[in-house]
């Protein structure tokens, strides 16, 4: 699988996997109906407490980008996946908020900030094309 985690940041290991995970499905590497390794299976695979995985797919399932099965397994939403509503352009807008005053405080301008986003989005649009 395509995780890679940093265990020296500061930002808490499941956010970092589930993260990930969504990057996979942005990127296309991942797709509706894909089985995912179990929580135990994840963990010994990447060296981590059974614990972080299962918080991360908690998280992943509440959001609705995957399916947990007692039978099958964890998948990816064979569904598709929720679209951007109200709520998320909410939630889009106050992550936003820190980012942005962090640029301005470190007088990157708005055309920096906005290249850097664009940037991204081309990455992943090149990445799923190859996927």
């Amino acid at each position: 699988m395509f995780i890679q985690l940093d265990l020296e940041s500061s930002e808490p290991i499941y956010i970092q996997l589930r993260n990930q995970i969504i990057e996979g499905i942005a990127k296309k590497k991942l797709h509706p109906g894909d089985p995912l390794p179990s929580v135990r299976s994840l963990a010994a695979d990447i060296g981590i407490n059974l614990h972080t995985v299962n918080k991360a797919y908690q998280q992943l399932k509440q959001e609705g980008y995957i399916l947990i099965h007692r039978q099958k397994g964890v998948v990816v939403n064979p569904d598709g996946f929720p679209k951007a509503d109200n709520k998320y352009r909410k939630q889009l807008r106050n992550s936003l908020h820190p980012l942005i005053s962090n640029s301005i405080s470190r007088e990157l301008s708005e055309e920096e900030f906005t290249k850097v986003c664009t940037d991204i989005f081309k990455e992943f649009a090149k990445e799923g094309e190859n996927e």
